[in-house]
């Protein structure tokens, strides 16, 4: 374990761009691998979670290799051509990727085993198992439906409409993706929307999908048997990795900073929404168009922040965010309410209960419900930070970084017991904190 204290840092300054969405990172991957002929990705995001893709994606048949400028080269197996995988496929701490790759070989005549590290090993994968096993797929779960879990994938695969009991990006698409091989028409039904770099992406590689909506809820149908074709990607910088640094220049005085090529798909940007909500000044520049996302250059300058309730239809725009969010609420004059915020209690840790406790032992006022947090502010006061004990992150990348933005406007510093899990998601983080604080 790699402990670290952040203490009280000068303002923010300069310019700086985030990692590659990871999101897109992961498909990128995983649809050029299915398509036929030479996909090339740039600003790929090179942490652990994505390379776990890869390396699964190898096994499976098709070619990568990574050229010395940081442009990936993909050369597909081909939809219906994947290759049963000789060994485990280890998806280390990734729940994207494993959930999305049980979709992808649940319509293949192929059987894998899927494995992960500590973290994900205990996070259920049953939301998954459901609809693809209603599409003919088999699976041999650990008990409570975790890894290790073997996959046999049904061939033909039985198109299905599922409705989704909760929101999540990860369950339609596992089901989408599942959907490409399977004779017919499969259609997911959404009662929020989520997160949509599926159906972008998809549509960018040759799938054919119909976006509509029903009483309200979205209706997202896909044509199976499709025929994918390669293309180029780019891949824009991760709101979520930029929400540490929006959230930090925002809360600490003097700040001015630009973090570049930011995507701002409105399924993800939910952050921005709020902080603006909560008073941040942050602008939005250059606003483009790259491979189907939206992306700018968002400035951020300090403000003082309000406290608001936050409203419970931008969650799912925006859990992973919240640790961060909590951290500006804990800076912010007056209450902040965050409510129906359950999907953070199964998240790499129970991220509610984790950061009640870390954002007290830093000296923050907290109250823990059920579905959120309540989080009394301090009207700009630095936090007392951490004395004896180091918070506990429970290997979960994202507490960890959140707590270090609230050691950079601590009276005693935050001491984080173990930052070695940022690398999963954000290997340049300490690194890119340090140029901006300089």
């Amino acid at each position: 374990m790699t402990s670290h204290t952040f203490t009280s840092s000068p303002p923010l300054k300069g310019r700086l761009t985030v990692p590659g969405d990871k999101s897109i990172s992961h498909r990128s991957l995983m649809f050029a691998g299915l398509a036929v002929g030479e996909s090339r990705i740039t600003g790929l995001l090179e942490g652990e979670d994505v390379l776990a893709t890869a390396a699964a994606m190898r096994k499976l048949g098709a070619d990568i290799e990574r050229l010395g400028d940081g442009t990936w080269v993909v050369y597909g197996a081909g939809l219906g051509s994947l290759l049963e995988p000789r060994t485990a496929l280890d998806m280390g701490n990734s729940g994207t990727s494993t959930r999305l790759m049980m979709g992808l070989l649940a319509s293949h005549a192929v059987s894998a085993t899927f494995v992960g590290d500590a973290s994900l090993s205990g996070r259920p994968m049953n939301r998954v198992i459901e609809p693809l096993s209603q599409m003919g797929a088999s699976f041999e779960a650990s008990s409570g439906g975790t890894l290790p879990c073997m996959v046999r994938g049904a061939f033909p695969a039985v198109p299905i409409t599922y409705r989704l009991p909760v929101a999540s990006a990860q369950v339609k698409s596992a089901v989408l993706i599942a959907g490409l091989n399977t004779p017919g028409i499969t259609t997911v039904i959404e009662p929020v929307a989520t997160r949509d770099h599926t159906e972008r992406m998809l549509t960018g590689f040759g799938a054919q999908l119909e976006i509509g909506e029903d009483k309200g809820e979205r209706v997202i149908t896909i044509h199976g048997e499709a025929d994918l074709t390669a293309m180029d990607v780019t891949v824009p910088g991760d709101p979520s990795s930029a929400a540490f640094f929006l959230v930090a220049a925002s809360i600490i005085p003097g700040s001015d900073l630009v973090v570049e090529n930011v995507g701002l798909n409105p399924t993800r940007a939910g952050i921005v929404t709020v902080l603006k909500q909560m008073g941040a000044d942050i602008e939005e520049l250059n606003a483009r168009e790259v491979g189907g996302e939206p992306v700018a250059d968002l400035r951020v300058r300090y403000a003082p922040l309000t406290g608001i309730d936050v409203d419970p239809a931008i969650v799912p725009s925006m859990v992973d965010e919240f640790p961060v969010l909590f951290v500006a609420a804990a800076l912010a004059k007056g209450t902040t309410r965050c409510t129906g915020l359950e999907e953070l209690r199964v998240k790499e840790s129970d991220r509610i209960a984790v950061m009640a406790a870390a954002l007290t032992a830093a000296g923050a006022r907290v109250e823990e419900q059920e579905d959120g947090l309540t989080i009394y502010g301090t009207g700009g006061e630095p936090l007392n930070g951490t004395s004896g004990e180091p918070v506990k992150t429970h290997l979960d990348h994202r507490i960890a970084m959140s707590m270090a933005v609230a050691g950079l406007t601590s009276k005693n510093g935050v001491e984080v017991d173990d930052t070695a899990p940022i690398a999963t998601s954000f290997p340049s983080f300490m690194e890119l904190l340090e140029g901006a604080s300089r």
